[in-house]
């Protein structure tokens, strides 16, 4: 369990399926989250138990979820991830998701990927961490910056969002550019 200044992670539980239904359900959260990805929802509540058997099993030494819980309160308000765990290369994809939308813009989001990113320095001794969003996630890009994150690349046109052609953005940051904001 890792505790910020606004939220806690702690590892995921089965009982957290329910959140995820809930989140992956929401059109709100679908388009920030995953650009409206069809595969990310709308979902079934079997479809998330499938997943979630997957999820409860993994291996920290290459992938893990994480439930976001707001210090406040304790209630659950969203997911964060890392994957692709390569020790040999040093490198890490991550994830965030604040499924509740009325924590949106108040820096729960901005304070989970610190403390992710803090973990994963510290434990794994990783030399890099990776993440993306699409164009059009304007918040989600000020934050990745915020905290220390670089414009890597853009894959060009390649999100479709009720339409529109969005670019995928690519972040990097490499262990030597982390100064934790705290």
């Amino acid at each position: 369990m890792f505790e910020g200044k606004l939220v806690r992670l702690r590892a995921l539980r089965s009982e957290d399926a329910a959140h995820h239904v809930r989140w992956r359900n929401d059109p709100e959260v679908v388009r920030w989250a995953a650009a409206g990805d069809p595969c990310f929802g709308p979902v079934t509540a079997e479809a998330i138990a499938l997943g979630f058997e997957t999820m409860l099993r993994l291996s920290p030494r290459e992938s893990a979820v994480f439930t976001v819980e707001e210090l406040a309160g304790g209630r659950v308000i969203g997911m964060a991830d890392y994957r692709d765990l390569d020790p040999y290369a040093g490198v890490a994809t991550l994830g965030v998701t604040i499924g509740e939308r009325e924590f949106w813009g108040r820096g729960h989001g901005s304070d989970t990927l610190r403390l992710l990113v803090t973990h994963l320095f510290g434990a794994y001794g990783l030399r890099r961490l990776e993440l993306d969003t699409w164009s059009g996630n304007e918040r989600a890009v000020r934050a990745f910056c915020r905290l220390g994150f670089h414009e890597e690349g853009r894959r060009r046109s390649a999100v479709l969002v009720e339409g529109e052609r969005y670019d995928r953005v690519l972040f990097g940051m490499l262990r030597e550019e982390w100064t934790d904001p705290v």
